[in-house]
């Protein structure tokens, strides 16, 4: 298999200063930026890896983005899902390929793609037009058009009711999961798990309460921690920065009658 760039692809043109730029490859254009320009015809054909110099005397190195580069990079229309939580709801839920998924929250698709990526069948609930639009447009840019037969976006209020049946799994990033509660009981299969991303731990502790009143068990809350380290030569220590908390992850799964 090839791996050459062509045309139409995306690609992440990194600095030496390692700036990041996210671009889609088209023939005859320029990628101009302070340190000058890069034609994309240049970067067209070359090898995933290649170096390249702007005009101004810039090295840029050109690799295909990861899914957590393009989650950074692609355009939002509401605050994203961080990689480090999306990889945790990916496993909490445990998404397998052919899973038929709830999302509800699509906000901007990050954790959209995340699941469709690993096979899941998803119908999504969204209450504004433009993010839904917006999610479906950043989920075909990095998965392509023929993603969209998993995948479908309504707006419709979570809130109010869900209509699927024999569901496997709920994902939710709402502000009142709660509410979601006793819709998810109805919608999954005896078996079946929901997850829900929220900011708050108060905000935890209601969806917990409205779970167990649902007929959920095995329930957990956790968050997630990222903390790089700095290593250089004998330099070894903890980076001064990390990505600490963002949110709290709620899991459950729907417990037969006994």
């Amino acid at each position: 298999m090839s791996r050459v760039f062509r045309a139409g692809e995306q690609v992440l043109l990194i600095d030496t200063k390692k700036r990041r730029y996210l671009l889609i490859l088209e023939p005859g254009k320029e990628f101009h930026s302070h340190s000058g320009i890069v034609g994309h015809d240049a970067v067209i054909g070359a090898a995933e890896g290649t170096s390249f110099r702007s005009s101004h005397g810039m090295h840029y190195t050109a690799i295909r983005p990861t899914l957590a580069d393009f989650v950074f990079k692609m355009p939002r229309g509401a605050q994203v899902i961080y990689p480090k939580d999306l990889g945790a709801i990916l496993l909490l839920a445990d998404i397998f390929p052919g899973a038929r998924v709830l999302e509800s929250g699509v906000g901007s698709g990050a954790l959209s793609m995340t699941m469709l990526r690993a096979g899941a069948h998803i119908v999504g609930y969204e209450l504004r037009d433009d993010f839904g639009a917006r999610a479906r447009k950043n989920v075909t840019a990095f998965l392509g058009e023929s993603v969209l037969d998993r995948y479908r976006v309504e707006q419709r209020d979570c809130y109010e009711g869900i209509d699927e049946t024999d569901l496997d799994r709920v994902v939710l990033d709402l502000p009142e999961p709660w509410q979601v509660a006793p819709h998810a009981a109805k919608a999954l299969h005896p078996g079946g798990l929901v997850v829900g991303y929220t900011p708050q731990i108060t905000q935890a502790v209601q969806f917990r309460e409205a779970l167990a009143e649902s007929g959920f068990g095995m329930a957990e809350t956790i968050e997630v921690l990222h903390r790089s380290w700095h290593i250089e030569g004998q330099s070894v220590r903890p980076d001064h920065r990390m990505v600490a908390h963002t949110g709290f992850l709620t899991h459950a799964r729907l417990l037969g009658q006994p």
